[in-house]
């Protein structure tokens, strides 16, 4: 990153703070500078009474087939790693913690805190290189000693463990600039110390007094103000999960309350009454709800409750899932995604984590329609809550996978179909909720008004995903803009204003007007006023009525201006749709699928865009760093105050 792009970004990242939040950042940066010169740095551990939490479940369950876990470890240990999208990466057993696996750039051992992570030229790809060293492998390693009682298992596990330790001193390095990366690496940890036993026995004390230093340094270093999102739920998780798994010292009591009273504020905070996580970002709706039951499953365990909402909340996010994930298992990419876990629970082929929550939330709440949903008790459920839960998800009666709601008015997105659950699905997700959380917005797209759709469990108009988080800033703009959703673009621009990769700064305002589900037709009506900044005011309004008989949905772009503007629809379609432009006309097709997209003729004909570079169109991506061709219908042209008609009709739903 350039000096000028550096002081940009500091500059507009100063425009989205409130007063409180500078002082407390410069509150923090004294701190941090203190902490250079050795005070205020995590002390060696106090008397360590050497007591042992329980696990999350007990017994450990043991009902898998081992063969996939097995595999997993041969794997790490000759050195083959997944990290994120980069399959089978070779980088040794152990690795070099603090080579990026994706650039090969070495990150350097200077002070945690003074390392620029966002810089690329001197960290590399800080999201993968933080990935290998969150320990998801470990707990793979952890499985597989568990599942096999092969000795190897647990000898690289120890290695793994000591190698890190060596190459990653506190307080030195990428690993200890955010609390957030530790607090995941906990999590990991106290699955692995659980499953290792007394395996752990060589390494105990390194270990633990490396715990420790953890706890200290997340405790210090809560992400607060605009930054308390998803980031501060993980801390708090992982805070959380160490404390009740290694109650060993003075502080332990007080990081455990710390915590416990800060998930049960988050989890209202970050969460809507509706179920809807407040980032608007489905991965991260689900990364939430994962934590949330990460943490009751260790308080159950431990003896530690949390109050009636905490759980309520939690289902009310489940009811999300199960409302927009569609027959075939799909969920729409809206938002962005990392595409990360806290804990990879399952190696198990097929693994699917929004089913799997459900599948976990079939047991916790007695949901039939959870249950129908997730399809069966994954591994993922069985490692959670224990080999007993399976009987208990086999009792719980199944009931229809429709939705247990439609309307989500407070995170702004509305169900429009017919069929749910069944092979004659129809389902679109439309959005009218607000562009992010906090002032930021850090995971929000520009995407008011768009909408996604699915028939018979095939995605047909998708949300083209995220791709890029750090080091390519075009493609970041791009997947994150209008021009990549299924709405009005004008003038060119973006419903929002952009200041930087993980920042907004003006947030175009969605709401709905109507929303109305019946048995012949579901109808919205909604507005956004993203474009009112612009010299003549323009207000978008949108119009989407689903005709259940005709299977047909009727779309009405309308705007409110004074003069004349240049509009542009767009329709992405997913990758394996072929589509032949008609005149005015497009026929989509798509396995047994047809579709066809009537555009309105007050604009140019529509053309069909596939994997342009310049300015980028007509892509989609199915995983963080994947991008794929997939063709794009766009519709250009000017108009003044009035409306635009678009058809869409499945002409064979089955």
């Amino acid at each position: 990153m350039s000096l000028s792009a550096t002081l940009g970004w500091k500059l507009n990242r100063l425009r989205a703070m409130a007063p409180a939040e500078v002082a407390w950042r410069a509150r923090q940066a004294l701190g941090g500078a203190l902490e250079r010169l050795g005070l205020g740095r995590a002390p060696e551990a106090g008397a360590d009474s050497g007591a042992r939490g329980a696990p999350w479940v007990a017994p450990l369950p043991r009902g898998f087939d081992a063969a996939p876990y097995l595999e997993a470890a041969e794997r790490i240990l000759a050195g083959r790693w997944d990290v994120l999208s980069l399959a089978d990466c070779v980088l040794g057993f152990p690795p070099r913690w603090n080579r990026d696996p994706k650039t090969g750039r070495q990150a350097p051992l200077a002070f945690g805190k003074s390392i620029d992570y966002r810089d690329a030229r001197v960290v590399g790809d800080i999201k993968h290189l933080w990935e290998i060293n969150r320990h998801l492998e470990l707990v793979t390693l952890a499985q597989a000693w568990h599942l096999s009682r092969e000795p190897r298992y647990a000898a690289g596990a120890l290695r793994l463990l000591e190698s890190w330790l060596e190459q990653c001193p506190y307080p030195r390095g990428v690993q200890w600039t955010s609390a957030l990366e530790a607090a995941i690496r906990l999590m990991n940890w106290a699955v692995a110390w659980a499953l290792l036993g007394e395996a752990a026995a060589p390494i105990e004390a390194r270990w633990t007094a490396s715990v420790h230093r953890h706890c200290h340094f997340i405790a210090r270093n809560l992400s607060r103000h605009s930054s308390a999102n998803n980031h501060l739920f993980g801390e708090l998780t992982g805070l959380f999960v160490a404390a009740l798994t290694w109650p060993r010292w003075p502080e332990t009591r007080r990081w455990r309350e710390l915590a416990r009273a800060g998930l049960e504020a988050q989890a209202v905070a970050q969460n809507g009454a509706d179920g809807v996580n407040r980032e608007q970002a489905f991965w991260y709706h689900h990364e939430v709800a994962d934590m949330m039951l990460i943490a009751l499953a260790f308080g159950r365990g431990n003896g530690i409750a949390f109050p009636a909402r905490y759980a309520q909340r939690l289902e009310a996010m489940l009811d999300f899932i199960a409302a927009v994930i569609d027959a075939g298992g799909h969920v729409p990419r809206v938002g962005d995604a990392d595409d990360a876990v806290m804990v990879r629970f399952s190696r198990a082929p097929g693994f699917n984590p929004y089913r799997s929550l459900l599948s976990a939330g079939a047991v916790l709440f007695d949901r039939g329609d959870f249950k129908s949903a997730a399809g069966s008790f994954c591994d993922k459920s069985r490692w959670l809550l224990g080999d007993a839960a399976a009987a208990l998800y086999d009792a719980v009666p199944p009931a229809p996978a429709k939705p247990p709601r439609i309307a989500f008015a407070e995170g702004g997105y509305y169900i429009l179909g017919a069929d749910y659950g069944t092979p004659r699905e129809v389902k679109a997700v439309l959005d009218a909720g607000p562009l992010g959380y906090l002032s930021i917005a850090a995971h929000g797209h520009a995407d008011a008004l768009a909408f996604t759709l699915s028939a018979g469990g095939r995605e047909v108009l998708v949300d083209p995903g995220t791709y890029a988080y750090h080091g390519e800033r075009r493609w970041r703009d791009y997947f994150r803009g209008t021009a990549a959703h299924n709405t009005l673009r004008v003038d060119g621009l973006d419903q929002s204003v952009p200041g930087g990769p993980f920042l907004w700064l003006e947030h175009a305002r969605a709401r709905c007007l109507h929303f109305d589900a019946g048995v012949d037709r579901d109808l919205f009506e909604g507005v956004h006023d993203g474009y009112r900044r612009l010299a003549d005011p323009v207000v978008h309004g949108r119009r989407v009525e689903f005709r259940k008989r005709e299977r047909a949905f009727l779309v009405r772009d309308t705007l409110q201006c004074a003069r004349q503007h240049e509009v542009e629809l767009h329709w992405h379609f997913a990758a394996d749709c072929a589509l032949r432009a008609d005149g005015h006309a497009v026929d989509v097709e798509s396995g047994a699928l047809r579709l066809r997209l009537e555009c309105p003729r007050a604009l140019a004909p529509p053309r069909v865009v596939l994997g342009r570079e310049h300015p980028p169109l007509g892509w989609t991506s199915p995983a963080l760093g994947v991008k794929a061709p997939a063709p794009t219908v766009v519709c250009r042209g000017r108009m003044g105050a009035g409306s635009l008609e678009t058809r869409i009709a499945l002409v064979h739903p089955d």
